[in-house]
C-alpha cells in the first residue's frame, strides 16, 4: 500500500495537507526530519502513516498519559493497532504489551519519556526479536530549555538513542517553536541533515479577540450564553479562580466541570472524561488541561487572564477549532495578569535542576516573554498578524478575523502626548513605572506623587484633559514602538530607549490606531460559517442545521455504545461533509472527508439510514 492508500482506507481522506506528503516521503526515504506545523494540522499522520509501511517498531515519545491514550484511542478507531506503555498500565498489562510488541503485533508503541532508559524497557528494545524503525518525539519543544514546557525526561532520548544497536529514524514535531528552540530540538535530538518542514503557524479558521473588561465573569457568562450548543475550555490563572468561576457558571445553569493540580487524580480523570464525552459542555481549567487532548470539536477557548507567553497563548488558544471549522479564541485581560504571572516567574519550581545562574537566565527570558504577551493584549492591529510576527511569519497587517481587525480605528496624531510621556521619563530620571508617569502628566495628587515629588516635575499636570486611560494607550505603543523600554524587575520601570531622542525634536509626528469616539467595539463574530472550509460558500440552512444536530445525536448514541469520545466515531467537520454531500450509497459515503473503509463498515449504514430518514 502506498501512503495515499493508507490515508484512504484509514483515515478517510482523499488529499494530503501542506507538508505532511513531504515529511512522510523524507521519513520512507530514512531521513530525519523536524516538523513545525500548527496544532490540527495533522501532525501525528507523518508519523503514523510510515509506521505503517516501515519493517518494524515505531516507537512515539509522548509527554503525557492523556495524549497517549487518545492517539492510541483514535488509530484503534481507525482500525490500526497501537498500543501505550506508562505508569496507568498494571505490571501484568505492561508485561503483555511488550509480550505483543515482541510478536510483531503493534506496528505503533507509544512511550512515556522516562520509560525509556528503565531496565525492562531497555530489555525490551535490545532484544534482537525488536526492530525499532523509527523514533517519532511529539511535543518536541519540550526538550529545550528554552520552550515554554521543558522536561529534563526528553533529555533520556538521545541516551536511549544511542544504546539501539542500529539508529533508526528520527522524526520531531512541535506546534510552536521560535528559530531559537527550532535550533535546539535539531542539536539535543542529534538530527542527521534533516528535512526542517515549517508548514506555517496561521490557523485561518480561529477567530481572535482581546478585552478588558471591568466584570470578567460577566463578559465570559455574556459569550456564554451566545454560544448555548458549543463545547469549549476556559483557562484560568489559578486553581482559586479555576474554583470561583466553575462555581459560579454552575449556579447560572451551564453545564461545566473543572481541572486543576490540586484535584485528587480519579476526580481530574472523571472531569476530564466528562468533558470528552460530552457529558460536561464546558471545561473551566489551569494549563494542567490540554495537552495532547485532541477533542476536535471545540469550538471556543476563553483566557480568563493572560497567560505568561505567546507560545502558551497559542497552544491553548490552539485546541478550538482542531477540525478545522470555525471557533473563537477570547482572551480577557487585566493589569493584574502581569503581577500574577510575574509572581509565577519569580517562584518557579519547574527548573531547580538548573544552577542559580542558569535560573535567572530563564527567568529574564520568560519576563521579555511576558512583556510581548502583554503587548499582544493592547495592540490595536491585527491581532493574527502579531502572533504570526512572534513566530517568524510576516504578512499583511489584516487578516479580517480578529477583533482589531473588524473594530472601527482612527489614525489620531498623539505627538503632544508622546512628547509629554517621553520628556516626562527623563526629566524623573527613569526611576518610576508607567502608573506614576500617568499619574504626573495628569496631575494625581496622590500620596504616592507627593512622596516621589512628582508634583515637582516640569511635565506635572501638562496633560490634564487627556483621559488617564488614553495617556496609557499611548505610552503602550510607545513600548510597542520601541521608544520607550520597561524593566523586566518585579516592579517594572518605564525606561528610555535609543529612540526616544527621535522625540525630542519638534519635526517628529507621532500618529497611532484609536478606537473612534462614541463607537461601539464591533460586534463579535461568529468565524466562518459552518462548513465554508470544505466548500467556499457553502451556507447551512436550517434543514441543513436539523440533519447536523440528528447526526450528532446518532454520533453520542453510538459513542456511548462503545464507550468512546463521541469524536472519535466522526468529527464536527465530518458531519458537517455529510450534510453538504448527502450521500445515499457506500461509495457516497467513503466520498465524506474522514470517512475511511475501516469506519464505513463499522457505522456507515447508521449514518446512511440517519441521512435518507
Amino acid at each position: 500500500m502506498t501512503q495515499y492508500d493508507i490515508l484512504k482506507q484509514y483515515f478517510g481522506y482523499d488529499t494530503f495537507r501542506d507538508g505532511q506528503n513531504d515529511l512522510i516521503e523524507s521519513i520512507l526515504k530514512g531521513r530525519d526530519v523536524l516538523g513545525i506545523m500548527p496544532t490540527g494540522a495533522g501532525k501525528s499522520m507523518v508519523y503514523q502513516i510510515p509506521a505503517l509501511m516501515m519493517d518494524g517498531i515505531t516507537l512515539v515519545i509522548s509527554p503525557l498519559i492523556s495524549l497517549m491514550k487518545d492517539q492510541v484511542g483514535n488509530l484503534n478507531q481507525a482500525g490500526i493497532l497501537a498500543a501505550y506503555l506508562n505508569s496507568s498500565l498494571t505490571p501484568g498489562q505492561y508485561h503483555k504489551v511488550l509480550e505483543y510488541a515482541r510478536a510483531g503485533r503493534y506496528p505503533i508503541i507509544y512511550v512515556a519519556p522516562e520509560r525509556l532508559v528503565t531496565e525492562e524497557f531497555l530489555n525490551f528494545a535490545l532484544d534482537e526479536r525488536v526492530k525499532i524503525s523509527m523514533i517519532a518525539v511529539d511535543e518536541a519543544h519540550c526538550v529545550s530549555q528554552w520552550g515554554q514546557d521543558f522536561r529534563p525526561s526528553y533529555l533520556k532520548i538521545v541516551d536511549f538513542i544511542r544504546r539501539l544497536p542500529k539508529r533508526p529514524v528520527v522524526s520531531a514535531f512541535t506546534a510552536t517553536a521560535t528559530e531559537t528552540v527550532r535550533d535546539d530540538i535539531m542539536d539535543i535530538l542529534m538530527l542527521q541533515n534533516p528535512n526542517v518542514m515549517t508548514t506555517g503557524f496561521d490557523r485561518p479558521n480561529l477567530y481572535f479577540a482581546v478585552q478588558s473588561p471591568k466584570d470578567r465573569y460577566a463578559s465570559a457568562k455574556n459569550f456564554l450564553e451566545r454560544h448555548p450548543e458549543d463545547s469549549g475550555i476556559i483557562y484560568c490563572l489559578t486553581r482559586k479562580v479555576v474554583e470561583e468561576v466553575s462555581m459560579n457558571l454552575i449556579r447560572d445553569g451551564f453545564s461545566v466541570t473543572r481541572y486543576h493540580a490540586g484535584l485528587s487524580d480519579t476526580e481530574r480523570r472523571n472531569n476530564q472524561e466528562d468533558f470528552i464525552y460530552d457529558r460536561a459542555r464546558i471545561m473551566v481549567a489551569t494549563n494542567a488541561f490540554g495537552m495532547g487532548i485532541d477533542k476536535s470539536d471545540v469550538r471556543f477557548v476563553i483566557h480568563y487572564g493572560m497567560p505568561k507567553n505567546m507560545e502558551s497563548y497559542y497552544q491553548e488558544a490552539g485546541r478550538a477549532g482542531r477540525d478545522g471549522e470555525a471557533a473563537e479564541c477570547l482572551l480577557l485581560y487585566s493589569g493584574q495578569d502581569v503581577i500574577t504571572n510575574q509572581f509565577f516567574i519569580d517562584n518557579n519550581q519547574d527548573n531547580e535542576e538548573l544552577d542559580e545562574l542558569s535560573r535567572e537566565i530563564v527567568a529574564q527570558r520568560d519576563r521579555e516573554r511576558l512583556k510581548k504577551m502583554t503587548y499582544y493584549c493592547f495592540t490595536n492591529e491585527c491581532l493574527r498578524d502579531y502572533i504570526l510576527r512572534y513566530f517568524g511569519e510576516y504578512g499583511p497587517n489584516y487578516c479580517g478575523n480578529c477583533s482589531n481587525c473588524l473594530s472601527q480605528f482612527e489614525t489620531v496624531d498623539v505627538t503632544e502626548a508622546a512628547r509629554a510621556i517621553v520628556k516626562c521619563v527623563q526629566s524623573s530620571r527613569q526611576r518610576y513605572g508607567a502608573a506614576v508617569i500617568i499619574d504626573t502628566l495628569h496631575g494625581a495628587n496622590t500620596a504616592k506623587i507627593r512622596n516621589y515629588h512628582m508634583d515637582e516635575n516640569p511635565y506635572y499636570g501638562s496633560l490634564p484633559k487627556v483621559p488617564a486611560y488614553k495617556l496609557r494607550q499611548v505610552l503602550n505603543y510607545l513600548l510597542l514602538q520601541e521608544y520607550l523600554e520597561v524593566t523586566n524587575d518585579t516592579y517594572a520601570i518605564v525606561k528610555l530607549t535609543s529612540k526616544s531622542e527621535e522625540l525630542f525634536g519638534e519635526d517628529v509626528t507621532v500618529t497611532m490606531k484609536m478606537a473612534k469616539e462614541q463607537e461601539r467595539p464591533a460586534k463579535e463574530k461568529k468565524g466562518k460559517r459552518r462548513g465554508e472550509s470544505m466548500e467556499a460558500g457553502t451556507e447551512f440552512t436550517e434543514e441543513d442545521e436539523n440533519l447536523f444536530e440528528r447526526l450528532r445525536a446518532l454520533r453520542s448514541e453510538i459513542a456511548r455504545e462503545e464507550k468512546v469520545p463521541p469524536y472519535m466515531v466522526f468529527s464536527d467537520k465530518t458531519l458537517t461533509h455529510m450534510c453538504i454531500l448527502r450521500p445515499a450509497s457506500r461509495e457516497e459515503m467513503l466520498k465524506v472527508s474522514g470517512v475511511g473503509e475501516f469506519k464505513y463498515e463499522k457505522y456507515g449504514r447508521r449514518f446512511l439510514d440517519c441521512i435518507c430518514s
